[in-house]
């Protein structure tokens, strides 16, 4: 297994350390254990080092230019594609992830290696830009950087970072609809090419209902309305998808979450941001709100407790809990209690409505047959969540973060009160949904049960930390949210 390359200076050397973090993410994705990542990694990284470096000291062209090439992270993680290929062919498919092995033998594969012409439209489309404008492209929309700090890096003045972004975005969709309309394609694709042109400018025009069903069925014209259209933040998206192909999306999720946890509470970058202060405001703005909340509900359920109790009942009595009493639920996402935590360990409070509704496994609507208890007796074998009057062992976050006609991409977020060496976290769905691809955790599915297991680096939290993962799945018809979490067998009770 080869050695990284040596730095050939400070600047390149610093530039190392974060090529190789996001080298490594990807060769997670790729590989089936911590042990065949690091591998994996560090073969590719040599690779695309060396071929970064024949690149810039290869001869220039006759207008002075260099040939086109991608920016030094996008090349280095073709490399990781590359690679695994490579592997796969000599014998060494075992160590890859069994669905990546799939896509590695398949047309789509094959699309990243074949005719200059037929290839992504974002691949394309970035080797055309300017080195210094594809690294602040990738920068600021793949890897989630903050401008100000993408600013930095590139040597750029961070007062007109924001502008000059706007404007590589558009040299970009330039590059792909004039690739787009030199691509080979039939009569019916190439009837659309204007319309499609047209509908991608603005934001506010609609989609014909034809050009919609062409759109639904065609991949090629369907890659080119996402390099196109600038706004709605689908462009991260197509340019991961459309660069390193398999596992794009996967590898775009881990980075933004990556980059919360950079720079999230603490963040050392928190002083290059002008929004900063707002930020920090009505996020106190926003515990004081969720604190006053606590309390107010505490309050009453006290009150209540204190009615329903019998008359000439003893005082101990106020802390047993009453038969009509529901479970209370958290008011908003937790906060980070430490740097150290995985990624996504708080949720935009705007994301409630697409979290789980409190649901019963079993069937049984929540709170039924609860008034003809007696008070103070329990049936264990009805309940579906922790016991009420104890602190649950855990709580669940499940976010709904994207959704197609025949797919989602979710992410579950558990927050545990006891410390854990290992975890795992099991669910079902009720309407058939197939997890095709998992990051940060292995996943195993037997029917509609799901069991998501700790990856290698990942495996100990601390005790009221969180562990996260994400997840593509497939879905037809229906596509409920699922019930049932549990953290290494033990309910866990859900955020609503």
């Amino acid at each position: 297994m080869p050695d990284l390359p040596t730095p050939q200076d400070a600047t390149e050397a610093a530039l190392f350390s974060e090529c190789w973090d996001a080298v490594l993410a990807y060769a997670d994705l790729c590989t089936s254990g911590s042990s065949a990542a690091a591998q994996l990694g560090r073969e590719a990284f040599a690779l695309g080092i060396r071929e970064a470096r024949a690149a810039e000291t290869g001869p220039v062209r006759g207008t002075g230019r260099r040939p086109a090439r991608l920016p030094r992270i996008p090349l280095l993680l073709t490399a990781v594609r590359t690679t695994a290929a490579a592997w796969e062919e000599e014998g060494q498919g075992h160590k890859l992830d069994p669905d990546l092995r799939l896509w590695l033998n398949s047309d789509k594969a094959a699309r990243y290696t074949g005719p200059p012409l037929q290839r992504p439209l974002a691949l394309r489309g970035l080797r055309d830009l300017q080195q210094p404008d594809a690294e602040l492209l990738w920068f600021a929309e793949v890897e989630a950087l903050p401008l100000p700090l993408v600013a930095r890096r590139l040597g750029l003045d961070p007062a007109g970072a924001a502008e000059e972004l706007q404007q590589v975005r558009t040299l970009f969709r330039d590059r792909c609809h004039r690739n787009h309309l030199d691509t080979p394609m039939d009569a019916g694709c190439r009837s659309y090419a204007r319309l499609l042109d047209a509908v991608t400018r603005s934001s506010a025009a609609d989609t014909p209902g034809d050009l919609s069903r062409h759109l639904a069925t065609c991949v090629q014209c369907a890659e080119a309305a996402a390099c196109l259209r600038l706004h709605g933040g689908g462009l991260p998206g197509a340019l991961a998808g459309g660069v390193i192909g398999w596992g794009g999306l996967a590898y775009l999720e881990r980075r933004r979450r990556a980059a919360e946890v950079r720079l999230g509470a603490g963040r050392p970058g928190a002083a290059d941001q002008k929004g900063g202060e707002p930020e920090d405001a009505e996020q106190k703005t926003r515990v004081a709100r969720n604190g006053l909340l606590v309390a107010a509900v505490l309050v009453s359920a006290l009150a209540l407790g204190v009615s329903l109790m019998p008359f000439g009942g003893e005082g101990d009595d106020l802390g047993a809990p009453g038969g009509d009493r529901q479970p209370v639920a958290d008011p908003g996402p937790s906060l980070p209690s430490a740097p150290s935590l995985p990624p996504a360990t708080s949720k935009p409070a705007a994301r409630n409505t697409e979290r789980t509704k409190r649901s019963d496994p079993s069937g049984t609507p929540d709170g039924e047959n609860r008034h003809t208890e007696p008070q103070g007796t329990s049936s264990p074998t009805d309940r579906s969540e922790p016991d009420e009057k104890d602190e649950p062992v855990c709580r669940v976050e499940y976010d709904l973060v994207n959704q197609w006609p025949d797919g989602f991409q979710a992410t579950v977020t558990v927050t545990s009160t006891e410390p854990l060496d290992s975890w795992r976290v099991a669910w079902s769905f009720r309407d058939g949904q197939q997890v095709g691809q998992m990051w940060d955790a292995s996943v195993a599915q037997n029917g509609s049960r799901v069991t998501a297991t700790a990856a290698d680096y990942n495996k100990s939290v601390p005790a009221g930390g969180d562990l996260a993962f994400g997840f593509l799945a497939s879905w037809h018809g229906k596509n409920s949210p699922p019930y049932g979490f549990e953290l290494n067998g033990r309910a866990c009770a859900k955020n609503s």
